[in-house]
């Protein structure tokens, strides 16, 4: 793991509240150090039950989760904080194989990072993933309904047959940029600067992971798409 000193003006929200989950003590204390140099609150948690608890009285705004804790599975605690809320969650971990990953994602992660990592690149992807979560300005109510499912744009709501659908930050993003662009191709790089972050533009498998979940979710017949179409190798449309 490759540590760094924080860059000049650098430094997280003092509102922006991190909990870091792992059982390595080592790891623990250099992403706190980091974190607390950076103005972050960071609370940590060795297990997934003191997760769980810290995660309901101090409401974190974004949780760094390892998968390997010794008490439960880092999935099933993932599937525990869906249950609740749409915090964002970045996955830390050293299990490297795509079925890891895709498992994580879908009980829903919001990315992944494997160890070993450079602490650079990790404060990165949570910088993003905070900014992901908070809610975009907004001019008035916006809805767009479609056969099947709506859209609140304003309330960041997402209906199924008369039921709310539980996305993630990330799913939201991504249906978001989608959706106000409605009708329009999105190319794969401009989905993901919009949706990961500038540094992005080539990583065209977490396109395919997440529209693969937006389907699953909003699509009557996600094998054959209505709504969210794929114009291979360029990108995506929303279509009504």
């Amino acid at each position: 793991m490759k540590d760094s000193r924080p860059p000049a003006g650098e430094a997280g929200s003092p509102k922006t509240r991190v909990l870091v989950v792992d059982d390595e003590p080592g790891i623990v204390r250099a992403l706190v150090l980091n974190l607390k140099a950076r103005a972050y609150e960071v609370d940590a948690a060795p297990d997934g039950a003191s997760a769980l608890e810290l995660a309901a009285s101090r409401h974190p705004d974004v949780v760094v989760l390892d998968l390997g804790l010794p008490d439960m599975d880092g999935v099933d605690v993932i599937t525990a904080l869906r249950g609740r809320t749409r915090v964002p969650i970045l996955v830390l971990s050293a299990r490297h194989t795509s079925d890891e990953k895709v498992q994580a994602l879908d009980a829903g992660a919001d990315d992944y990072v494997t160890k070993p990592f450079g602490m650079d690149e990790l404060l990165a992807r949570l910088r993003a993933a905070v900014r992901r979560a908070e809610p975009a300005a907004d001019d008035g109510p916006e809805v767009v309904v479609v056969p099947g499912f709506t859209v609140d744009l304003a309330a960041r709501k997402v209906q199924r047959d008369g039921r709310d659908v539980r996305l993630t930050p990330t799913e939201w993003h991504l249906l978001e940029v989608l959706v106000r662009n409605g009708g329009r191709l999105v190319g794969q790089k401009q989905l993901l600067q919009e949706v990961w972050g500038p540094s992005y533009g080539t990583e065209t498998n977490y396109l395919r992971v997440y529209m693969a979940q937006l389907r699953r979710k909003l699509e009557a017949d996600p094998s054959h798409p209505r709504h969210f179409i794929t114009e291979p190798g360029m990108g995506y449309r929303f279509e009504r």
